[in-house]
């Protein structure tokens, strides 16, 4: 037993060492099987990473040449870019000459026009005279003659011949017709627009920023349509424009959008603009804008003065500023509606009193430019006389607020070189010249009729005494022509509206209006014969 037992666990062991060695035996054919698959999938994933790092190294050469490209493409793009910028800095700066230049021209060229500009007013005459025939309208078939009722009085006879005659039929009964012709700078027949009526008007008001005073005036008997070319079309019971139409506009708001679109023109804070409305009612002045102390509107009698200078001022009249043309037309509707009306047998709302509407125009300049503004030396010495240092209050306000902080010796001096220049704008809507048999007023309407036909006189004395050059202008023997002092007379232009009817009904009120526009006409021609001008007519 003891053998048989040694010799199984000899046989044990040799089955033990048997069975490791099969055991590595099958290790190894697992791992040489391992090694051969791992070998050969390293080698396709090793051919595949060569060909994709081929492709990207291909595909990186591409881009890489594309990049250069561009990069080449903007280095030139570039260099062209910078030789444009150094041609345009070079165009710029020929241009910048070239502009400093047409600048330094345009300035020259600015004066002369101005100069040539105001010559030809001049030639046309300080004066001007045009006239207007309205339509006949419904209450011309209205009997207004007690004298002959059977005669036609809505017959016309009155015509525009052309542009610059008005032709009117005198027949009497029993006698010829007789033809009679007056002539003037410009006729409007009953078929011309407002348009056209304020596009002869319209130069006048660059006079007015040239330093010239400009007066725009209204003349014909009541009911000739004299308020409808300075205001336009009225709401019926209520003097408040009716701009729903502008094509209607009259003159006075025409002329103010216009005034304000030259000032839109010049730089900015160099022009203010003030207005004052006024009434001359029985000889005497009425400030429109004047209020109370509930700030509510209402006319207060107001005086006009002659200063030192000579020029006529009314003190304690009321100036508000404006700085647009809305503004001015609010506060002329305020004043319209205080203005003195009447019905009379000619016209529903006969205005009683003469309508004076002034825009003050301060130019600000300063002192080393003053008296190259205006070449011509009459213009010059003109504006050094008007040159006012009475600032309004906004600017008296900056000025010791600014004086308080600082009184430098440069700030003192800048401001004591500034200087004022005032011009005016004065829009005239007079009362009707009427005769008394024709409007049939009595009573208080009587009187004012009185007062608005010597006041009318007046003014025809005023221009007949220009006219011939008389050493005394009877100004002040009506407040309307004392008021009117500084825009009749002197270098002021003036142009005078005549407002006809063209019925047979007005004929004396027409002929007399007729006859008061070629006096002051002459007014003109006197003015042109002094300084050796020619008058500018038709055929003359």
């Amino acid at each position: 037993y003891q053998g048989l037992a040694g010799r199984s666990t000899y046989e044990v062991l040799q089955l033990y060492a048997a069975h490791g060695q099969q055991v590595k035996f099958q290790r190894s054919s697992v791992v040489t099987q391992l090694h051969g698959a791992i070998k050969k999938r390293l080698k396709q994933d090793l051919k595949s990473l060569h060909s994709l790092a081929l492709e990207l190294s291909k595909d990186f050469q591409r881009q890489s040449k594309t990049c250069l490209y561009q990069v080449l493409a903007a280095v030139q793009g570039i260099q062209l870019q910078n030789e444009a910028m150094q041609m345009f800095q070079i165009k710029a700066f020929d241009l910048e000459q070239s502009l400093q230049e047409v600048t330094e021209r345009y300035e020259k060229e600015k004066q002369k026009r101005k100069a040539l500009h105001n010559s030809l007013i001049e030639l046309r005459g300080n004066i001007r005279v045009h006239c207007r025939i309205r339509p006949l309208l419904p209450f011309d078939d209205a009997a207004g003659h007690s004298q002959d009722r059977q005669r036609n009085f809505s017959e016309k006879v009155a015509y525009a011949a052309d542009d610059e005659t008005v032709l009117v039929k005198c027949s009497r009964p029993g006698h010829a017709s007789v033809n009679k012709t007056f002539q003037f700078e410009r006729v409007y027949n009953d078929l011309e627009s407002q348009d056209a009526v304020f596009s002869d008007v319209a130069p006048l008001l660059t006079s007015l920023l040239d330093g010239y005073n400009v007066c725009i005036m209204a003349y014909g008997q009541t009911g000739s349509g004299k308020t409808y070319t300075m205001l336009g079309p009225q709401l019926e019971g209520n003097l408040a424009f009716a701009i729903e139409e502008e094509s209607e506009l009259g003159i006075i708001p025409r002329a103010t959008q216009e005034v304000f679109r030259l000032i839109s023109e010049k730089p900015p804070g160099s022009y203010w603009v003030e207005v004052s409305v006024v009434e001359v009612y029985n000889n005497e002045i009425f400030d429109l804008l004047a209020k109370d102390s509930c700030g509510k509107v209402f006319g207060v009698k107001r005086d006009v003065v002659t200063t030192r200078e000579g020029k006529s001022d009314v003190p304690l009249l009321t100036h508000e500023t404006v700085e647009n043309a809305s503004e001015f037309l609010h506060l002329v509707n305020k004043g319209l509606q205080l203005r003195v009306t009447h019905p009379t047998l000619v016209h529903a709302h006969s205005s009683r009193s003469h309508l004076v509407v002034t825009l003050t125009i301060t130019t600000v300049v300063f002192g080393d430019n003053f008296g190259t503004l205006w070449e011509d030396e009459q213009s010059s010495q003109r504006l050094n006389k008007e040159a006012s240092f009475t600032f309004p209050q906004k600017m008296r306000d900056n000025k010791s607020t600014s004086s308080s902080r600082a009184s430098s010796p440069v700030q003192l001096e800048a401001t004591e070189k500034m200087k004022q220049v005032k011009t005016r704008l004065q829009l005239v809507d007079l009362a009707g010249s009427e005769c008394v048999g024709m409007s049939g007023v009595t009573g208080a309407a009587l009187r004012e009729t009185s007062f608005i036909n010597r006041s009318l006189s007046a003014l025809a004395d005023v221009l007949g005494a220009i006219a011939e050059q008389r050493a005394h202008i009877p100004y002040r023997n009506s407040k309307l022509t004392h008021l009117l002092q500084d825009s009749v007379g002197g270098d002021a232009k003036l142009l005078v509206m005549l407002c006809i009817s063209p019925g047979q009904k007005y004929l004396t009120e027409s002929m007399q209006s007729l006859g008061f526009g070629t006096r002051a006409r002459q007014v003109q021609r006197g003015q042109a014969k002094k300084k050796n001008f020619p008058v500018l007519s038709k055929g003359k």
